[in-house]
């Protein structure tokens, strides 16, 4: 898989709780309708309730029988599947059920404020509570720990629990209003409960999930405890405290009356300036201002509960001790860090804030997101477990595991993911051919087998053009997750420099892909997974002018007796059209040339792994680069995979060499094959060019299939 960015593929009364071993910060205490205890609840809302991906296919929830195929699969029973497969028509899926919205966030700290005990929570300490609708996650799910940020409910996350329920053990801290705990004090609680999950389960990392003021106790805890394994995800953090505007409201509020404070309606900050309001709401509240008055009326009500002058007082005042505190101990962080940061935050300078902590935090991933505020957590355009996806950050061990720990994008992120590669779709209108077992070629996937291992073996277009119609429509056709073996830029950095930032690979890793290695290729095929293999890599996907369809393959076999180990059935594929939609103007050579861009190439170069070292030949030339391309009028990508190639009981047979390279260049000759199939089958299909296809639809519906060539 080509490691390119431009590759267009590129979650009353009381009910109190606690154990012998508990101690005081595990004690819950809070309203019957806001959260239980972990002790309460059943064995059965433990059972996961989340996807899975099982010899290589999705399994959606509660799909506990493996579905049957034989070799001999009709195309009614393809047809059957496909109405199974929620992945199969995109247009037709809805965001996630159950996700709550801002207004249930301000419903529920409303009920919050009021106290559990009918009487204020005036005299209650902070505590943390497991929401009701968090009670469902596997055993061996890691801890996450909530920490809240100024309003101090501990729901900032209130958008989120219907997704992080599913791959979470789920914890947040409540700081009543009237609490006057101190920063030292909340960042001992929070130590206490570390130590404490530690010590029951200590070969599972635990999560610290902080805004604002939550970040800065998660940064102070992560300090005081090198030795724990935390991973830590902070989102726009209180950190630069001294440079927020934040800063200037604490003697215009040690002075305010509070006659004076407490204007009309009760908004507290009435009198401070619309940045610092907009700030303390989540932006998408005021875009429903013109609509709903009342709403935000209610809105600006809870928030004058949630933070009566004295409280914001005090909070403002914790605001610059925690900042101050987590500041001076940032040089003993060594916990693995996502920094979330906000690019229309109002209260911080967020942006200036991540780059400064990215140099300071040894093990820091940024994650940027230009059009959200401070409250991210509470925004709708913003959705946390897709980023720890996407920046390859969960994991149930002490090392993150690329195959186990791997969480399968929901039938949503898949939505949202093809609508970003809908004109790509549209412009290449690609179509695939399968081979069936009596080798007849045919439109679509039916050749391709249901169940695996199976190892996808093919060409790489220039720059990676063909994946993401690929990938997708495997997914959509077959219900199938490719999971490729990708180079490992896409990972991980030798050093920052003016390589592509990694976000801008997370589309890649939350559809599978995985860095090469040979015990990331061992794992894939022993859980039965579908994996899509390019033997010609970097080299391959930027190649030069006048090597289109060419393979620059390794002299010697490095798939097949992996394969044949596990009885994969190999898949040679080829596909074309790259030449139809663009043209490689300014190649590596011509780079080479200029000494101004023969020094940007090794810059790039030497920030990523190198692979192939020790080969021979063009292939070893693993040299980054951008080629230039002009764009033409789109024709149409073709691709073509022939019959599986069976490697079940040849295992001791390949283990000899010559046997094995054998097969090696049969595939190759396989992958050669089908693509000169499709160049001479191309020439004959009267719509490969877009303006064909175009008046095609136009006649039939844009939703229509485009006819191809006969086959």
């Amino acid at each position: 898989m080509a490691a390119t960015r431009v590759s267009l593929f590129l979650a009353a009364s009381p009910v109190t709780s606690a154990t012998k071993n508990s101690g005081k910060n595990r004690r819950v205490h809070l309203s019957r309708r806001k959260a239980v205890s972990r002790e309460h609840i059943s064995p059965a809302a433990a059972t996961v309730a989340t996807s899975l991906t099982e010899n290589g296919k999705l399994l959606e929830e509660n799909n506990n029988k493996k579905k049957k195929t034989s070799k001999e699969e009709t195309q009614s029973e393809l047809k059957i599947a496909s109405n199974l497969n929620v992945y199969s028509n995109p247009d037709e899926i809805t965001e996630e059920e159950n996700r709550k919205t801002v207004r249930d966030y301000f419903q529920e700290c409303k009920d919050l404020i009021k106290g559990s005990d009918g009487d204020g929570d005036g005299g209650e300490r902070p505590r943390w509570f497991s929401p009701l609708d968090c009670g469902s996650h596997s055993p061996d799910s890691p801890l996450l720990l909530f920490l809240p940020g100024i309003d101090g409910t501990g729901l900032g996350l209130i958008r989120h629990h219907h997704k992080l329920r599913k791959i979470f053990e789920m914890w947040c801290l409540h700081i009543p209003v009237k609490d006057r705990t101190s920063f030292a004090d909340l960042v001992k609680l929070v130590e206490r409960t570390v130590n404490s999950e530690k010590k029951r389960s200590p070969h599972r990392p635990i999560y610290l999930v902080g805004e604002s003021l939550g970040a800065c106790i998660a940064l102070d805890v992560a300090a005081r405890n090198p030795d724990i394994d935390l991973m830590l995800i902070l989102a726009n953090p209180a950190t630069s405290f001294n440079r927020s505007q934040l800063q200037s409201l604490i003697p215009l509020l040690e002075f305010m009356p509070d006659q004076l404070f407490n204007l009309v309606s009760g908004d507290p900050l009435r009198l401070v300036s619309e940045n610092v309001v907009k700030g303390l709401l989540p932006l998408q509240t005021f875009s429903e201002l013109p609509q709903d008055l009342a709403a935000m009326s209610s809105y600006l009500s809870v928030l004058a509960d949630m933070l009566p002058r004295e409280t914001l007082l005090w909070k403002l005042q914790m605001l610059k001790s925690a900042s101050a505190s987590a500041n001076s101990h940032l040089h003993a962080v060594r916990a693995q860090a996502l920094l979330l940061y906000s690019g229309k935050d109002q209260l911080f300078p967020s942006q200036e804030e991540a780059q400064r902590l990215s140099r300071i935090l040894p093990k820091c991933h940024l994650r940027f997101f230009e059009e959200n505020g401070h409250f991210i957590f509470l925004e709708d355009n913003f959705d946390l477990v897709t980023s720890i996806k996407g920046a390859s950050f969960y994991r149930r061990g002490k090392y993150h595991d690329y195959v186990s720990d791997y969480l399968p994008p929901t039938p949503y992120e898949f939505k949202k993911i093809h609508e970003s590669n809908r004109w790509v779709l549209a412009a290449t209108s690609p179509v695939m051919f399968s081979t069936l077992e009596d080798g007849k070629m045919v439109r679509g996937l039916a050749g391709i087998p249901s169940e695996g291992p199976v190892l996808y073996v093919g060409y790489h277009m220039l720059l990676g053009f063909e994946l993401a119609p690929l990938v997708m429509q495997f997914l959509m056709e077959r219900n199938i997750l490719l999971r490729g073996i990708a180079h490992p830029m896409m990972f991980i950095r030798l050093r920052e420099g003016k390589m592509l930032d990694l976000a801008s690979f997370d589309t890649y890793r939350i559809m599978g892909a995985v860095p090469v290695s040979g015990p990331n290729f061992y794992k894939l095929l022993s859980s039965k997974s579908h994996v899509l293999l390019y033997p010609g890599g970097v080299r391959e996907a930027l190649h030069r002018k006048g090597e289109e369809y060419r393979l620059f393959w390794p002299e010697q076999s490095e798939f097949v007796r992996m394969a044949s180990r596990f009885g994969a059935k190999i898949v040679p594929f080829g596909v074309v059209g790259e030449d139809d939609v663009g043209e490689l103007v300014f190649d590596y050579n011509d780079q080479m040339r200029i000494p101004s861009t023969r020094d940007f190439i090794k810059e790039l170069t030497e920030e990523v792994v190198r692979l192939r070292t020790d080969a021979n030949g063009e292939v070893s030339n693993q040299d980054v680069h951008l080629p230039g391309v002009l764009p033409k009028l789109p024709g149409r990508f073709y691709y073509y995979f022939g019959k599986p190639i069976d490697t079940e009981g040849r295992k001791q047979e390949l283990r000899d060499r010559d046997k094995a390279h054998e097969l090696y260049l049969h595939v190759k000759s396989e992958v050669e094959r089908c693509m000169a199939c499709l160049k001479e089958k191309r020439e004959k299909d009267p719509y490969r060019n877009i303006l064909p296809r175009l008046l095609y639809q136009a006649t039939n519906g844009f939703t229509s299939e485009v006819p191809t060539f006969e086959h």
